[in-house]
């Protein structure tokens, strides 16, 4: 008997098994070949739009994705920086290769972990509770804990032109077996779908046809714990062209050949990371499309050709790929294809990521009906967080949609379901301002630390640095220039009004174009970059976040308020015929929750506050 079982080695599992290790519960994680461990079978970077946050915010509560990023990184670049902080981010190109081996030593050196290399057939489960699983070889494992991180890996097919293979990505075996065995216990399954594109060699690219692009010449990190990365001038680059109307033509006559046009796939495909054939037919008036060109890793001499995912036949492949500038001659070292797999519908867990059928079960990742390296690893590591306390008797830790991008993505799938592999976005958090980049730490570190997933090293380290932004704030609000101040010079330079009256320097950030380094001269003062930068973001958008804060208080108010588990809302007479059956569907844990669920309006809400309400009285009635 051990504490945790996971299966699945991808980046769900590593975080899943990394917490429950280090939390000091016996852990076994299974991978069908451990030299595939925390592979990247698709594109090779982390981070981007709302994603790089998430690998803040794991790195905040004690996580690994973004320490191994930062270590393994070939070329840093921070996104969006002409807007607002709410959507600026940071994204990694990775060599691929190091960052698997920096995940699989870390966890080759963990203390309570083990790893098989063995594929599971089966889950057990005894009276709706987990109680093990069934290897291939027959022999029977007894668990208290078992999370399931599968990734692509359940009945997976991989599919190309009109050909189907059953196999997992990078011709790895799938596993036949354990979906059925999930149905078996009463959960429900459903078909995915997304795939990735080829790769091709480097040597082969005339590059000279392509746009040079970049990273971004200053210190930045996921991890609060990175002291160096790569030098800016030792990183690589990547390279930007676009599709033709040779590529269009060449696609749009060759449609019918595709797995995706064909009638052999099944399941959904990502709205939002589409195939390109895909990308053709739904933004037909589209001239040209964006391809970015990726190296992998230093070890190899093949680039990723993002955003040209395809199932096309490796003839119309070939013919496509030739069609870009710059690719005209590129030799081919792998096809794209298309990969089809089970997931559950995770409307079937509770925002612990727990089970609702079977006790004790867990789910993280691509199974959760996800897609990405960053989402899987932000659930693996609340699946093992949560699995933990559940054994030691503790509180869930549940993050609220104000809190983090975490919090908004398992609040979207257990409460709005998905049917096509689901994405984060910045677009999906109403309080995107409030869930900065730069504000992680500052807002997960505690859930960290209490959770025992950040060192009192770090710890004492992310207090003195709250410690310094409070009085970094105070003290710019308590200097005062006045209309004799030689700070008018500086606005004359800029084009701004001069000083009429007094004021303070926090109260002269909020004009355009002013910067605590412009003022530096002004004040008495020098400060750490890092920490007037946050500073500056916090006041010059003060007035904003005070009236996010405000909205996020009345949704977690409504968070407060508790629903009972299992409980039969067609009792409650007056609700919506369709509020009914999805709020009987869906089960959620608190009113707030009931209220996001797509189809329960506020009229619904209103009614089922008043029932509830009736409901608690009638209970302290009979029990008092």
């Amino acid at each position: 008997m051990v504490d945790v079982i996971v299966i699945g080695g991808g980046h769900a599992g590593v975080e899943a098994a990394l917490a429950c290790a280090r939390l000091k519960k016996t852990t076994i994680l299974y991978s069908m070949h451990i030299d595939m461990i925390a592979s990247m079978p698709c594109n090779p970077s982390v981070g981007g739009p709302a994603k790089g946050i998430v690998v803040r915010e794991i790195d905040a509560l004690g996580g690994e994705m973004g320490k191994a990023a930062d270590a393994t990184a070939l070329q840093f670049k921070m996104l969006n920086t002409t807007k607002g902080p709410g959507v600026q981010c940071l994204r990694v190109q990775s060599d691929k290769l190091e960052y698997k081996r920096y995940m699989q030593d870390k966890l080759l050196q963990q203390e309570y972990l083990e790893i098989r290399e063995m594929c599971v057939e089966e889950v057990l489960a005894k009276d709706g509770r987990i109680s093990g699983v069934r290897q291939k070889d027959g022999t029977v494992v007894n668990c208290r804990a078992l999370i399931m991180t599968t990734g692509t890996f359940m009945s997976s097919t991989v599919l190309v032109g009109h050909t189907s293979t059953l196999s997992g990505p990078e011709d790895e075996p799938t596993t036949e077996n354990l979906s059925q065995s999930l149905r078996n216990l009463g959960i429900e399954t459903f078909r995915l779908k997304t795939g990735t594109p080829a790769r091709v060699r480097t040597a082969s690219i005339d590059f000279s046809k392509t746009v040079v692009q970049p990273g971004t010449d200053e210190f930045i990190c996921f991890s609060e714990d990175t002291k160096e990365i790569r030098p800016f001038d030792q990183q690589a680059v990547c390279y930007l062209t676009y599709t033709t109307a040779k590529t269009h033509d060449i696609i749009n006559r060759n449609l019918k050949r595709s797995a995706m046009y064909s009638g052999l796939v099944k399941g959904v495909g990502p709205r939002y990371c589409p195939s390109i054939e895909d990308k053709l037919v739904r933004f037909a008036d589209k001239e040209r499309h964006q391809i970015f060109l990726e190296p992998e890793s230093e070890s190899l001499d093949t680039t990723y050709v993002q955003g040209f995912s395809t199932s096309m036949p490796y003839d119309v492949q070939e013919a496509m790929l030739h069609s870009l500038p710059g690719l005209e001659n590129c030799t081919i070292e792998k096809y794209a294809y298309a990969i089809e797999y089970d997931a559950i519908d995770p409307l079937q867990c509770k925002p612990t990521l727990e089970n609702k059928i079977i006790e004790n079960l867990y789910t993280a990742g691509q199974i959760n009906g996800t897609s990405g390296y960053e989402e899987a690893a932000a659930q693996g590591l609340m699946a093992g967080i949560n699995a933990v306390r559940k054994l030691d008797h503790k509180e869930p830790l549940i993050l609220h949609r104000d809190e983090a991008y975490i919090g908004v993505m398992i609040d979207d799938l257990v409460t709005k379901g998905t049917k096509e592999p689901y994405r984060l976005l910045t677009s999906r958090a109403e309080y995107r301002l409030l869930l900065r980049h730069d504000n992680a730490d500052a807002r997960l570190s505690e859930y960290g630390y209490e959770t025992g997933l950040i060192s009192d090293e770090r710890y004492a380290r992310y207090q003195k640095k709250m410690q310094n932004i409070e009085e970094m704030i105070s003290y710019l609000a308590g200097v005062r220039f006045t209309p004799k101040s030689t700070v008018n010079g500086l606005l004359e330079r800029l084009g701004l009004d001069v000083l009429k009256e007094g004021i303070s320097a926090a109260e002269l950030l909020k004009r355009p174009g002013i910067t605590i380094a412009l003022l530096e001269p002004y004040l008495e003062r020098e400060f750490d970059p890092a920490i007037a930068k946050l500073v500056q973001i916090e006041i010059r958008y003060e007035g904003y976040i005070k009236k996010a804060k405000r909205d996020a208080e009345h949704l977690r108010a409504m968070d407060k308020v508790c629903l009972p588990e299992r409980f039969d809302y067609d009792q409650v007479v007056n609700l919506s015929l369709e509020a009914r059956q999805k709020l009987n569907k869906v089960q959620p844990l608190t009113m707030g929750q009931a209220s996001r669920i797509s189809g329960v309006n506020p009229a619904d809400i209103a009614v089922l506050a008043v029932f509830m309400e009736q409901l608690k009285r009638t209970y302290k009635k009979k029990s008092g």
